[in-house]
């Protein structure tokens, strides 16, 4: 597949990227959005942005640096080209989220929300915010500036720095200050207005006070974005030592990699511009003007400073996943489980049914061992008091941790040493393999000898993303899925990767394959095959094109691809049969489903794998085939709401341009839809079980009488 870009029907990937980034920021656009996560969109826009240029960007610099004339095989392009490419389609973007943060700051102003620049300040708030200044920034400053004696200093990666020129006795001298990360982002004025400055803006106004008796002759804010793609060939990973050691070492050289972008708060003078260019070894089509903040954490926070009773008009309305209709409360899970199979449905469902189960095993006698792949954890996190509470009950618990979670590899660390001192025996997987499955096996020793129960899911055992990420997870006693399961945790606590399993689909030795010949099987079938697809994103090639086979044979294909995706539908004699939309709503769109043919012979599964090179051929996956019919059924409801929705889809036209669908009948936003239904479940539920107690008090209450 190396030059798959001939066939006509592949796009580059880096580019489709920033396709689905602008459908995050369209949802700022959106007028049916509350102006307060019309906010956090613009937020979000630029924190994918930031980390888009630390690996994305940052990996194509070190592969032009390394093969220049590599070949991008989706595109034809080169590094050069395709960077050129993306800074280039950058452009615009910057400009469209600069003119919409304007906009909604407007808004927000009618709603007594201020966002102010220091010139806006009252007399008397000026007055507040210096005496701030001199009291709690100023101490915490430390200015330097560039000469013989004083080198130019390492500017951190993603760090607001203020940026002058100074002129002295006939020199010209840069200063720098940047902000320390001990103050808050912004400084919150008293009032019963929400008023607030960033504290940036208070920096850069006093600028002149810090270096005199220089002249400022230009100042301006400014951020390096450096490149944080270590990558798992490099010479730090060869070490022998401790591979924990080994990954606090590639947090710190993370801080020093090479810039990628620099973004400034305003037009600056050429000189200023190629000093900057000088220095940090950059292009002028690597700098970005932006009127926005450069690092917009503080919107999470702005709700919190907000009267609660604006809150209500300016916000989504509050959800709180609700107790699925389908597990009993108050009763073993356990039990539950092994009676039939259990689907949860995140966010509109709870994560609690699956925490409770590891709970209750925790102290189960019955209960040998439990084991579980974890790739990203929550900063406070249950299910890790559950794991060690389970150790130290004399369970064996094997907790296999990913520390090469990007950006949250300081967390597992921490996470990992947390679940050693409990006793756990905690692994870290592969040098060269990251280990991205969501497999949990509890092992029990019954009067049925042992037993297991193994719970596979699409997302991580994270229990603050299980409330804002669409995810699925099934909790199964299949014995058959519960073999399967144990030669998985035995293959990787003995580093063997080439592992066979009867059921579930592991990568990378058998997940592709098994892809490929289900997508052949539906070619054999022509127009009578079906194929359907959710993931998050298309790039591997030999998965595109085997796609693009079974069309021309005249399978239907219908896929749900968030972000990237490198194969264009609707081509003529290539991709004519295959149909495409991407969901970008309140919650980000993240379970897996794979479905082949239809009817009673449709193979479906969940996973934890997209249709990647890196998640077929360089990590650990796991995808786990759905057997029991109830289950089937409720997962092709939540696929026939997706399919139904007309208000957050978007269709991917042959040309990558992503078009609103028609609204036909009455608008449908398919996770509100999936909410209300959870809701409605829930409360049936909730009846059905008071009107079952009742009776069973009536009975008990009739039956002593008698």
């Amino acid at each position: 597949m190396d030059k798959l870009y001939e066939k006509g029907f592949t796009q580059n990937r880096e580019l489709s990227w920033l396709c689905f980034n602008d459908r995050v920021l369209s949802e700022a656009m959106d007028e049916t959005v509350p102006l307060l996560e019309r906010l956090k969109f613009i937020a979000i826009f630029t924190s994918n942005l930031e980390e888009f240029f630390m690996i994305r960007v940052g990996s194509l610099v070190d592969l032009m640096s390394v093969n220049e004339k590599d070949i991008d095989n989706k595109s034809g392009m080169t590094p050069h080209e395709q960077l050129e490419r993306i800074f280039d389609a950058v452009r615009p973007l910057y400009k469209k989220r600069d003119q919409l943060f304007s906009d909604v700051e407007k808004l927000l102003r009618t709603h007594d929300i201020y966002h102010l620049d220091f010139n806006e300040l009252e007399k008397n708030e000026k007055k507040t915010v210096q005496h701030y200044y001199r009291a709690s920034i100023e101490p915490l400053l430390s200015p330097q500036i560039v000469d013989p004696h004083h080198p130019f200093p390492h500017l951190a990666n993603g760090v607001i720095h203020i940026g002058v020129m100074l002129h002295h006795k006939g020199h010209e001298i840069f200063g720098v200050i940047p902000m320390p990360s001990s103050l808050p982002p912004v400084y919150y004025l008293p009032g019963a207005e929400t008023r607030y400055i960033r504290l940036e803006n208070i920096a850069l106004e006093f600028a002149e006070e810090l270096f005199a008796p220089y002249t400022v002759q230009e100042k301006v804010i400014f951020c390096v974005t450096r490149n944080a793609d270590v990558n798992a060939d490099d010479e730090i990973f060869a070490d022998g030592s401790d591979f924990r050691k080994r990954m606090k070492k590639v947090l710190n050289q993370r801080k020093r990699l090479a810039p990628v972008r620099l973004e400034l708060s305003s037009s600056i003078s050429d000189k200023f511009t190629e000093y900057f260019m000088d220095k940090l070894g950059i292009s002028r089509a690597q700098i970005y003007i932006t009127t926005s903040p450069m690092q917009m954490g503080y919107v999470y926070g702005l709700t919190a400073k907000i009267p609660r009773s604006k809150q209500g008009a300016l916000t989504y309305t509050k959800f709180t996943p609700v107790w699925p209709s389908s597990v009993r409360q108050g009763e073993s899970i356990l039990k539950q489980v092994e009676r039939r199979d259990i689907l949860l449905s995140y966010p509109f469902e709870s994560m609690d049914p699956f925490l409770e189960m590891i709970k209750e095993a925790a102290t189960d006698p019955q209960v040998i061992s439990i084991k579980i792949t974890i790739y990203r954890l929550a900063s406070h996190a249950k299910l890790v008091e559950y794991l060690c509470s389970a150790a130290e009950n004399g369970k064996e618990v094997t907790v296999l941790i990913e520390l090469r979670a990007r950006f949250d590899e300081q967390n597992n660390i921490d996470w990992s040493e947390r679940l050693e001192d409990a006793g756990c025996n905690v692994t870290y997987g592969f040098d060269t393999y990251k280990v991205h499955s969501k497999i949990c096996l509890i092992t029990l020793n019954s009067r049925r000898g042992v037993q297991y129960i193994t719970q596979v899911g699409t997302g991580n055992y994270n229990e603050n993303t299980a409330k804002l990420y669409t995810d699925l997870s099934l909790m199964t006693a299949d014995q058959k899925i519960g073999r399967d399961a144990a030669e998985f945790f035995k293959n990787m606590a003995i580093a063997n990767l080439q592992g066979e399993y009867e059921h579930l689909l592991v990568a990378p030795v058998s997940l592709r394959s098994t892809l490929l010949r289900l997508i052949d099987e539906e070619k054999e079938k022509g127009s009578d095959g079906r194929i359907f697809i959710k993931i998050n994103s298309l790039t591997d090639a030999h998965i595109i094109n085997s796609l693009s086979e079974a069309s021309c044979a005249g399978v239907q294909i219908t896929m749900v691809v968030r972000g990237i995706c490198c194969l264009l539908p609707g081509i003529v004699g290539k991709t004519e049969n295959i149909r495409i939309i991407s969901i970008v709503g309140r919650y980000l769109e993240h379970s897996r489903i794979y479905c082949f043919g239809s009817g009673s012979s449709e193979k479906m599964y969940i996973s934890s794998a997209d249709f990647m090179t890196r998640n077929t051929e360089r990590r650990v996956e796991v995808a786990c085939p759905i057997y029991d019919i109830h289950i089937r059924e409720r997962i092709h409801r939540i696929i026939d709401a997706i399919l139904s929705d007309t208000l957050k889809a978007r269709v991917l036209m042959s040309d990558g341009v992503y078009v609103k669908k028609p609204i036909v009948d009455e608008p449908i936003d398919s996770q509100e839809f999936l909410m209300e239904q959870a809701e409605k479940n829930a409360a049936s539920a909730a009846k059905t079980s008071h009107r079952f107690s009742l009776l069973a008090f009536l009975r008990r209450l009739f039956g002593r009488r008698g």
